[in-house]
């Protein structure tokens, strides 16, 4: 087995990481303050849901052919690109604030495009991380990158309910704008190396539509890497019926400044798992560290819904996000070590393409549900309120809880469906460890120029 320690990789890969965390800090000021703005200007949890549909479906189309062409370019001009193109959507919200004609639709163009552009920013990402960071490292590595969601879970929320009542919500546009410079700086600071040429790459070569979809065809191959991905898709469905009820839910029982102060506690529950990740690597079987994890927070998400107390719903997303990182950590670190870096543009961005693929059918049918369905059977004079509650109680955001009663309970099930297969639990003993090459510094240093695709792409 190769060993992959260039002496500059790691602190190539802080550079990076430094960048990113400040941009995703950013972006989670963003997020909070226009989620807020949101659901106070039309009080309806459909068109908060649909905000979450804008930002999921141009990823889920985009994805294959954005992962083929980050295999084609230099990763470091993919990162730039994705980096400049987010924080130009930004820009044009601040615009519009500015002049006083932000509207809704507004916001869901600018999610749709800085959509488009992350489709280039994970699989490229993920791909410089494993040609930079040793293998055995890979988990830690997994880790420092969730830092960045963490501290931004953990600061933003309380950062940007303060900014919205000194500077507003033209504030927060500035400085999240501002941010994606910062990391547009940093990557412009270093070079990321090019991987030689894998058998698996060249036989993999064609058509720019042939490239993407060759992704698919790689991990359908694989039988233990497609099931792992299948649960992904299962749970990451189940997420899209309960995550974008939390804020309304908790609205419905208490103040935005409420919710940012527990929105920073959650955020403190995933530093300390990204922390638990970064020191320890997570389990030396990597696949026990996905399923494990995963049913234990949707036992988490289950106590979540089961009462309408704050305290409860406080620590019980404390928990959950707690095993976030190590799920999501673990799992980056098998691919990487499982697909071969001159591939994973393609793999990584095909992976996520099935991995969100039904979440925009969640994000479609979670408000109707919530509004038309769960909370008239959880009324005070609803179908359920004398039994189901009289357990989970009745009233504004119980039909929200039943909700997550019902899919923590199915997450739970799905790991342990996913345990039970053979090729899924198997898939680190079936599937052997890729080599990994670094070309020369020569070829390093003649890196830097972003590639123009060739013109027989299609």
């Amino acid at each position: 087995m190769a060993q992959r320690t260039p002496p500059r990789g790691m602190k190539t890969f802080l550079v990076i990481w430094f960048g990113q965390l400040v941009s995703l800090i950013g972006s989670g000021l963003t997020g909070f303050a226009m989620g807020v703005w949101l659901y106070q200007e039309t009080g309806s949890v459909t068109l908060f849901a649909l905000s979450n549909l804008c930002f999921v479906l141009p990823q889920m189309l985009f994805s294959p052919l954005a992962g083929a062409l980050v295999d084609r370019w230099d990763r470091r001009w993919a990162m730039i690109l994705s980096d400049a193109g987010a924080g130009l959507s930004t820009l044009f919200l601040a615009l519009m604030l500015f002049a006083g004609q932000l509207e809704v639709w507004h916001i869901y163009l600018a999610l749709a495009v800085s959509a488009i552009f992350n489709t280039f920013q994970w699989p490229a990402y993920s791909a410089a991380t494993t040609l930079l960071v040793p293998k055995e490292h890979l988990g830690r590595a997994g880790g420092m990158v969730q830092i960045g969601q963490a501290v931004s879970q953990l600061l933003a929320p309380a950062i940007a309910g303060a900014l919205m009542v000194t500077i507003g919500l033209k504030g927060v546009l500035v400085i999240d704008f501002a941010t994606f410079v910062i990391a547009v700086l940093t990557l412009a600071a270093v070079r990321i190396p090019k991987p030689k040429a894998s058998a698996e790459g060249e036989a993999g070569k064609g058509s720019l539509w042939q490239e993407a979809m060759f992704g698919w065809k790689y991990i359908v191959a694989r039988r233990g890497l497609l099931g792992l991905l299948l649960f992904f898709a299962s749970v990451n469905f189940l997420g899209g019926m309960t995550f974008p009820l939390l804020m309304p839910m908790i609205l419905d029982m208490t103040t935005p400044d409420v919710l940012g102060y527990l929105a920073s506690v959650a955020g403190v529950g995933m530093l300390v798992g990204t922390l638990v990740m970064s020191a320890w690597g997570g389990p030396k079987r990597r696949v026990y560290g996905v399923l494990g994890f995963m049913a234990i927070q949707g036992l988490f998400i289950i106590v979540m819904g089961a009462q309408a107390s704050i305290l409860l719903i406080t620590v019980s997303a404390f928990g959950m996000m707690i095993c976030m990182p190590i799920v999501n950590g673990s799992s980056q670190a098998l691919w990487q070590s499982k697909v071969e870096p001159d591939l994973q543009g393609r793999v990584f961005a095909v992976r996520r393409m099935i991995a969100m693929a039904v979440s925009p059918l969640a994000y479609i049918v979670v408000g109707p549900l919530a509004d038309k369905v769960f909370e008239p059977l959880m009324a005070a004079d609803g179908a359920l309120a004398g039994s189901v509650g009289q357990v989970i109680g009745v009233g504004p955001g119980r039909g929200a809880g039943l909700m997550f009663i019902i899919m923590g309970v199915l997450t739970v099930v799905s790991s342990a469906v996913a345990y039970l297969s053979p090729r899924v639990r198997l898939v680190e003993d079936e599937l052997p460890d890729v080599v990994v090459e670094i070309e020369s510094p020569d070829d390093e240093r003649a890196a830097g120029k972003l590639q123009p695709v060739a013109a027989a792409a299609d």
